[in-house]
């Protein structure tokens, strides 16, 4: 199974207990959404879209739907969780690296300023990928990424990453796959980082990802053959870039695709300027007691373009305290282990 292939899939397939947490009543689909509102025009669209003999049908083949990652299928507070990861490994490196004391971005990360952090973008997030990745062949890379993402837990809520994945979300891709749907994860995060755990938390195969890389190279370490990441940026799946990544990647223009941010504006914009039904959705995050409530005054996941581009291109625009049910999957139904078998996995703490 590409990426999480051999040792890592068993105790990778545990996270959410997905064969009890993504099963719904074919008869009442998308249980986590509210009845009214968000969950009916969605509906209506997957209805339209497979009613074979409409003048509105899509045959199976072009059922192509992206969803963009943070935010949009887990959370992303305080910061994208790659760059938490990221932040994990400047302080696991930090004693082979003193200098790093009094240089940005790591100065701000070792005194756990993530203000100061977030407050040097784009560039600051590059300098931290290419100091930690950067010399990591792709099987080091799986297995740091994995061992993290089974035991971290956010600094703001307590809850294990793997856990703040959004229940709603999780029943939409499975709602869309029963009708004929291929989904796919557009994200501006890393795609290597994403395809460790897609299959596991979401049910999209590695193949399946598209998102930022470093570019790569083939060696030869100790006689075996590896692909070694470089500390040069090779494309950043964001904004403009989302679109064009789809068109290289999957060569077919979306009829669904759902994003948070003013990142995915040009994503909605050309799946939903074709010909045909479309249908574009946002995550608008009104939920400070459940989750967050933020968008145009955000230093992540800021809403502000596609927000207003919404109306007027008939977007939907989904408010997470009024449309969702609940947030995150129930208790009863995450990490569930009975039956599996773990090799050599990290431990677990609930």
């Amino acid at each position: 199974m590409g990426f999480i292939s051999g040792r890592y899939a068993p105790y990778l397939l545990m996270f959410l207990g997905l064969a009890t947490s993504w099963v719904t009543d074919a008869a009442s689909p998308l249980p986590s959404w509210r009845d009214d509102g968000a969950k009916a025009r969605i509906v209506e669209f997957v209805k339209q879209v497979t009613r074979e003999g409409s003048d509105s049908f899509v045959p199976p083949g072009e059922r192509i739907a992206v969803f963009d990652n943070d935010g949009t299928l887990w959370s992303e507070k305080p910061m994208y969780f790659q760059m938490l990861y990221t932040a994990d490994q400047v302080k696991r490196l930090f004693p082979e690296h003193p200098e790093w004391k009094t240089q940005q971005p790591f100065a701000s990360i070792l005194n756990g300023n993530l203000l100061s952090l977030l407050a040097q973008g784009s560039p600051g997030l590059e300098k931290m990928l290419t100091a930690t990745h950067a010399g990591m062949s792709t099987d080091e890379f799986q297995r740091s990424v994995a061992h993290w993402i089974a035991s971290a837990k956010n600094p703001v809520t307590g809850m294990f990453y793997r856990k703040m994945v959004f229940q709603p979300m999780l029943e939409l891709l499975v709602y869309l796959r029963a009708n004929g749907f291929k989904t796919y994860i557009v994200s501006g995060g890393g795609v290597d980082f994403l395809r460790v755990f897609s299959s596991s938390l979401y049910g999209i195969p590695p193949e399946q990802v598209i998102g930022s890389r470093l570019k790569a190279r083939y060696k030869s370490r100790d006689g075996h053959p590896a692909i070694v990441k470089t500390d040069e940026l090779a494309f950043l799946t964001d904004k403009q870039g989302k679109p064009l990544a789809i068109n290289e990647f999957i060569g077919r223009r979306p009829v669904f695709a759902a994003g948070n941010s003013d990142g995915d504006l040009q994503m909605l914009e050309w799946t939903t300027s074709a010909a045909g039904p479309r249908f574009g959705m946002l995550i608008h995050h009104t939920d400070a007691s459940r989750e967050w409530a933020y968008d145009k005054k955000s230093d992540v996941g800021r809403l502000d373009k596609a927000l207003k581009a919404a109306k007027p291109n008939g977007w939907l625009v989904v408010d997470m305290a009024n449309d969702w049910r609940q947030v995150y999957p129930p208790e009863k139904s995450r990490g569930l282990t009975q039956g599996l078998v773990f090799p050599q996995p990290p431990a677990y703490q609930d």
